[in-house]
């Protein structure tokens, strides 16, 4: 059941073939023995991922995935992203496999915004060098994060280029496919109506953005000090991003109707929420119900931006805000003791959806 995993860089049929002498191919700076022994590395992880849907082995030219029980009126939902300049702070300390994690959950957030629940992932990961030991890492932590998901993760690439990636650099990526019922589709902005409550689920840390800023914040800092949460300042921007999988499925249990998802990714609270929101309709957003963690205070306070930019650029703490009926607040507390309520829904005269902070 396929992982077919190639360098664009190598001959496509080398995971199946005995490798014959490259030394000149080795002296470009590409090494073909390295992409096999990743390969070999990570076999085992990728097969715990595969579901019932997965019909071929690692090593296929293409995944193949069988498409059965579907609901009436089945829609496939895709998403591709990447794991930005976080990756180079990881390699930086060693930290390949949360980086697996990172991508898997930040495209598997972007489609379950959608209703849509994950069939399987395809990963793309470049270097100008390869290290096997690393790049099976990088892979075992995308299986581990798609078994959590009951995702197959169905194939991937793995790219050798020097002289496209400078010395030491990692470029990690991946598409994701899902399935949702039309019927079951977000955001429902046609039910949106002020008044409606905003929820905010924390997040797990900056998750995968803002980290061109956060490297050089980070230049000259002590990454072994602890901050208030226990947490070490190094782990905290390491931090896995945070999958939300799990929570949505426990609203869905109590038989709370969701009306939208919005995954607070690049531009924050200020540039997700209103791409949920129907015209005619603000969000407002009190700023003082929840305490943002630690590391955003820090982060905040040594890059002396101002608070809008600082919410623009982190998520400061929430990483996804639900929109539900006012009359369902109880139910949302019980199913997700975790959840903030961090405003509301109210009727605007702007053309174009925002948010607007309360202090």
């Amino acid at each position: 059941m396929p992982h077919p995993r190639n360098s664009p860089d190598r001959p496509k049929d080398t995971l199946d073939r005995t490798s014959q002498p490259s030394s000149q191919y080795a002296a470009a700076g590409v090494d073909i023995e390295a992409g096999n022994r990743a390969v070999e590395l990570m076999k085992a992880a990728v097969r715990l991922t595969f579901t019932p849907g997965v019909l071929a082995d690692v090593g296929s030219f293409g995944g193949l995935f069988a498409l059965s029980d579907l609901p009436a009126q089945p829609l496939l939902v895709a998403s591709t992203d990447g794991a930005g300049t976080k990756v180079k702070l990881a390699a930086e300390h060693s930290a390949w496999q949360g980086i697996g994690h990172d991508i898997v959950n930040h495209c598997l957030n972007d489609i379950l915004v959608q209703g849509a629940r994950p069939l399987f992932f395809l990963d793309y990961i470049a270097a100008d060098e390869l290290v096997p030991e690393n790049v099976a890492a990088v892979v075992t932590g995308m299986a581990e994060a798609c078994s959590a998901a009951g995702c197959a993760l169905l194939g991937g690439e793995t790219a050798e280029m020097p002289g496209v990636y400078t010395p030491g650099s990692c470029d990690v990526a991946g598409t994701i496919v899902g399935l949702v019922n039309r019927d079951a589709l977000l955001p429902r902005s046609h039910e949106m109506q002020p008044g409606d409550r905003l929820f905010g689920l924390p997040s797990s840390g900056p998750h995968t953005n803002g980290y061109s800023l956060i490297r050089r914040i980070l230049a000259d800092r002590d990454l072994d000090q602890q901050l208030e949460d226990g947490q070490t300042l190094l782990d905290a921007v390491l931090a896995p991003h945070r999958s939300y999988l799990p929570a949505l499925l426990k609203l869905e249990e109590a038989g709370i109707a969701i009306k939208g998802l919005a995954h607070i990714t690049g531009g924050g609270l200020v540039d997700n929420v209103p791409r949920i929101l129907p015209s005619g309709l603000s969000a407002l957003i009190d700023r003082n119900t929840w305490d943002p963690p630690p590391v955003f205070r820090r982060l905040h306070s040594w890059s002396e931006m101002d608070r809008e930019e600082a919410y623009r650029v982190f998520n400061m703490g929430i990483g996804m805000v639900v929109v539900i009926s006012a009359d369902h607040t109880g139910m949302i507390r019980t199913a997700l003791p975790d959840a903030i309520p961090v405003g509301a829904l109210t009727a605007s005269n702007q053309a174009v959806p925002d948010v607007v902070f309360e202090e």
